[in-house]
């Protein structure tokens, strides 16, 4: 989900293994060339270019695909944005991207062949721009960076036409993310928290697993484990429960994992609750409110407020 940059080096992760990265694609950007697609056929090439951009963007990521029986590869970048405030230049912010992959493709290209990219039938790669958005309120940006252009229909013919593929987590609805039955479906349903009514959908979570039925794979429950404790922590569930949680990624009991973060998370509520019932009700009574007041506000049981003022009255 500091939250903020904790989320955003949670979904790095997340588009940073490959694995899960080929479910993105297949599940929410459904081309048919992502078919054969797996995980060797994917470079990570953020390295290269995040840098260069002067704001921080943590989660922002450049891929090199592979695309078997071509010989050009495509490439993918993607933006990853959890601010409620809709950031509008997004068009331009990829169009600077999609110039410094191409530029780096071309130097590249003329190092292994002088002068290729000058020759007739050169021909660039496409390059994919996707932006995934979890916040709230919904997408309002532009998404064709012509729309973002003045006297567009006088230079229609002039200005850069382009439109980024947008995968707004909002959107989908939950039956939607479910019949995936990947580890990403199991992120995206958790990050989806933030759209519901938290104790509902916690409810309805154990039924979720067992409809995807899901097996974590060995090479998958440490990502799972650290985006899911980050995840979690948004939702203000005590450290010892989120690691007697994530302690069951690591034992392939998904099932019951998520069982249990039912369990601690009501828990979690439980205490939260009591420990601020237990606050007004010292504060009203070293004010002098009587016992009988106190209960009706706090819920707290008679003996528990008889305790608490017998240690004000010195009892």
């Amino acid at each position: 989900m500091t939250i903020h940059n904790s989320k955003d080096n949670s979904f790095k992760r997340i588009l940073g293994n490959h694995a899960i990265f080929v479910q993105f694609l297949k599940d929410y950007v459904p081309l048919d060339i992502w078919q054969d697609l797996s995980p060797d056929d994917i470079e990570d090439m953020s390295e290269r270019f995040v840098p260069l951009f002067q704001s921080s963007r943590e989660a922002d990521t450049v891929k090199r695909v592979r695309l078997k029986g071509l010989e050009t590869p495509c490439f993918i970048i993607a933006i990853v944005e959890h601010q409620s405030t809709i950031d509008f230049n997004t068009p331009f912010r990829l169009l600077r991207y999609i110039t410094l992959v191409l530029t780096e493709y071309e130097r590249e290209a003329n190092e292994d062949h002088a002068g290729l990219s000058a020759a007739k039938d050169f021909r660039f790669p496409p390059v994919l721009p996707i932006v995934f958005y979890d916040g709230r309120s919904p997408w309002t940006a532009v998404m064709n960076f012509k729309n973002r252009t003045v006297m567009r229909e006088a230079f229609s013919r002039y200005i850069p036409d382009f439109e980024y593929c947008l995968v707004e987590l909002n959107r989908y609805k939950i039956e939607h993310i479910v019949r995936f039955k990947d580890e990403l479906a199991v992120l995206m349903l958790i990050d989806k928290m933030d759209f519901r009514d938290k104790e509902e959908f916690l409810k309805a979570f154990p039924a979720y697993m067992k409809e995807m039925g899901l097996k974590i794979p060995e090479n998958l429950a440490r990502l799972m484990e650290d985006v899911i404790r980050v995840l979690l922590s948004r939702l203000k569930v005590p450290e010892e429960q989120i690691r007697e949680t994530t302690d069951l990624i690591r034992e392939k009991e998904a099932a019951r994992m998520f069982d249990h973060l039912v369990e601690s998370y009501f828990e979690g509520q439980r205490l939260a609750q009591e420990a601020k019932a237990l606050e007004i009700a010292r504060n009203a009574l070293s004010e002098g409110a009587t016992v009988e007041f106190v209960r009706k506000i706090t819920g707290l049981d008679p003996e528990t407020v008889k305790n608490l003022s017998a240690q004000f009255n010195g009892e």
